[in-house]
């Protein structure tokens, strides 16, 4: 199993959380696209990949075909990500808050929460 994570700005100024976590599946897309095909020089060929997402309105958006008014100022551009859910070359899932393990680097979270997280990760401290 690869996993990509990463943290930065994004280069568009989003309206609504709906089109930032949309954007961001975008972008994460696209580094998709490049592991894939450094996958494909190695021989290994990936046909559906899972994107698991903790916003269910951004991943109704991609799974619908039809513009919604709410939808209509997110840019073209960022609506390649739809026509490759409809492919199925991705699957985007849902995960909820508990399991979102990339909450711990960018979140102030529970002592509870955070230990869970930190154990599912494999960090173990000498002194906890």
């Amino acid at each position: 199993m690869l996993i990509s994570w990463f943290s930065r700005k994004q280069s568009t100024v989003a309206l609504s959380t709906i089109e930032a976590e949309y954007v961001a599946l975008e972008s994460y897309y696209s580094q998709i696209l490049c592991i894939r095909q450094q996958l494909r020089d190695f021989g290994i060929e990936e046909s559906c990949t899972k994107i698991r997402c903790d916003n269910t309105s951004a991943i109704n958006l991609t799974r619908n075909p039809i513009l919604h008014s709410r939808a209509k100022h997110i840019k073209i551009h960022h609506r390649f990500i739809r026509d490759h859910v409809q492919n199925g070359e991705i699957n985007v899932q849902f995960i909820d808050s508990k399991n979102q393990f990339a909450d711990i680097f960018t979140k102030s979270l529970e002592k509870s929460l955070f230990r869970s997280i930190r154990s599912n990760l494999n960090i173990i401290l000498p002194f906890d």
